[in-house]
C-alpha cells in the first residue's frame, strides 16, 4: 500500500471488491456514485490525447443499476514506456496531486511488468496498459477521488479467479503474473471462477490508493455507486465493483480484535487470578476460564483472552509461560463498541464510580464494580444496595 494524500480533508471510499476490480469498473462506480461527467471529460481533455473516446451509459447487471465506462481507441497506439506515460502527465494541465497519483500507479505496474519478465522498469513496454483505455481510466479514477473529496480509501480482500487470459504477452495463467507481484502483502482469497477477476490495472489503483484493506468501515454512507465489468460471470453473480462514499465515525476503540484460545486439562486453576491480572495489564481487554471436558474424558478449561492486534504476541508469550500451554489458536474477529465515559455519581454515602454508556434505547449508566464493592466495605453495607442507589440515579437523568 503506498498510502497517497489525494486531498484533505475528505471523504472515506470503501471499495467492495464482491467480484473484482478493473479500471473501468472503478471509473464506472465513480460515475454512478455522483462524479459529474461533463466535469471529468474537461479534466480529461488536459491529457492532450485526443486518439479515444469515452462512453458513459446506464447499465443494469442481475436487476442492479450501475454505470458501463467503455473507452475505444480511433487507431492502434504505439508502443509506450513508463518515462513515456509520465511525459504524457507532465505535459498536462492536470492537478499537481493527480499527476503525482496517477504516475504512482502507473509506476506500480511497470515495476510488476519488470518484475514478471526480468527488465528494469524504464525497458517495459505497455501493451495492455499503455493503451489509451487505461491510461484514461488510470487518470479518471484519481480524477474523480479528486472532485469527489475522497481522502480516504479502504478495500476489501481481492478476489482471484482461475484459468487462463490471452493478452499480447500470450496465454497467460489467472491470477495474472503482474497482479500476482502487485498483490503481494494485500489480503486476497481464491474462488472458483474462470475468470479474471482482478485486473492489472486494477490491483494497481487498489495497492495505489488504499490506505488499508479491510472490512467495511464505522461511517455514515452518503452516497453508493456501481460500476460495470466487461463480461459476464459462469456463476451469474453481479460483475460490479461497489463504490460506498461517506464520512467516517470517530471510533476509540479497535473495531477488530484478536482472539486467543487455549485448553489446559494439567493446569493448576488456583493461578488463573494471578494470571488474568497479568494478561489485562499488558493489553487484554477480557479474559475468560471455562470448565470443559478434554480429550480421553478427562476435565479440563477453555482459556480465552480477546486482545487487541497490537498486544497480540505479548498475550501468547504470557499464556505459552504461564500456563501449561504447548500450542494456542488465534483468529481475527470484528466487534461493535458503544460510546463511553467514566464518570461519578453522587450517592449517600459520597461519590462512586460508573462508566455512562451511550446505548441505541439512550444513556445508560452502570456501576464499576471496584469502586463499589470499596463504598460498601467503608460503609458496611451491601454491595447490591450500591449498585441500586447507582441504577436509581440512571433512572432520574
Amino acid at each position: 500500500m503506498r498510502n497517497i494524500t489525494i486531498h484533505q480533508p475528505g471523504r472515506t471510499a470503501y471499495l467492495d471488491c464482491f467480484s473484482g476490480i478493473s479500471g473501468d469498473m472503478f471509473l464506472g462506480a465513480l460515475l454512478h456514485a455522483g462524479l459529474d461527467e461533463e466535469m471529468l471529460r474537461t479534466e480529461l481533455a488536459k491529457l492532450k490525447l485526443e486518439d479515444a473516446t469515452i462512453e458513459v451509459c446506464d447499465s443494469s447487471n442481475q436487476s442492479i443499476g450501475c454505470k458501463k465506462v467503455t473507452i475505444s481507441q480511433k487507431r492502434r497506439q504505439a508502443l509506450r514506456t513508463l518515462p513515456n506515460l509520465i511525459a504524457i502527465l507532465d505535459s498536462s494541465d492536470l492537478n499537481p496531486e493527480v499527476k503525482q497519483t496517477s504516475a504512482a500507479v502507473f509506476k506500480a505496474l511497470a515495476e510488476a511488468e519488470a518484475k514478471v519478465h526480468g527488465i528494469s522498469v524504464e525497458k517495459v513496454h505497455f501493451h495492455e496498459i499503455g493503451a489509451l483505455d487505461t491510461i484514461f481510466d488510470v487518470v479518471g479514477v484519481v480524477i474523480g477521488l479528486h472532485l469527489l473529496n475522497i481522502s480516504r480509501v479502504i478495500c476489501s480482500p481481492l478476489p482471484l479467479g482461475r484459468g487462463f487470459v490471452q493478452c499480447d504477452h500470450g496465454r497467460l495463467p489467472l491470477p495474472a503474473p503482474a497482479v500476482c507481484e502487485l498483490i503481494q502483502n494485500i489480503p486476497s482469497y481464491g474462488v472458483d471462477i474462470d475468470q479474471e477477476l482482478v485486473t492489472p490495472t486494477g490491483a494497481a489503483l487498489a495497492i495505489t490508493l488504499a490506505d488499508e484493506f479491510g472490512t467495511f468501515p464505522a461511517m455514515t454512507v452518503m452516497a453508493t455507486g456501481y460500476g460495470a465489468g466487461s463480461h459476464e460471470l459462469p456463476n451469474k453473480q453481479p460483475n460490479l465493483l461497489r463504490l460506498c462514499i461517506g464520512t467516517e465515525h470517530d471510533v476509540k476503540e479497535a473495531q477488530e480484535v484478536t482472539v486467543i484460545e487455549t485448553r489446559l486439562d494439567d493446569w493448576n486453576p488456583e493461578g488463573f487470578p494471578f494470571l488474568c491480572d497479568l494478561l489485562l495489564k499488558n493489553g487484554a481487554l477480557d479474559v475468560s476460564l471455562t470448565p470443559c471436558q478434554g480429550k480421553k474424558g478427562r476435565p479440563g478449561f477453555h482459556l480465552q483472552v480477546i486482545a487487541p492486534a497490537v498486544a497480540q504476541q505479548g498475550q501468547q508469550e504470557l499464556l505459552l509461560s504461564q500456563t501449561t500451554a504447548i500450542g494456542l489458536r488465534y483468529r481475527k474477529e470484528q466487534r461493535r463498541t458503544l460510546p463511553r465515559e467514566s464518570v461519578t455519581v453522587p450517592t449517600k454515602w459520597g461519590d462512586v464510580k460508573a462508566k455512562s454508556v451511550v446505548t441505541p434505547r439512550g444513556t445508560v449508566i452502570y456501576p464499576e464494580y471496584e469502586s463499589c464493592k470499596e463504598t460498601a466495605l467503608i460503609n458496611n453495607i451491601s454491595l447490591d444496595e450500591v449498585y441500586r442507589a447507582i441504577y436509581a440515579f440512571s433512572e432520574e437523568q
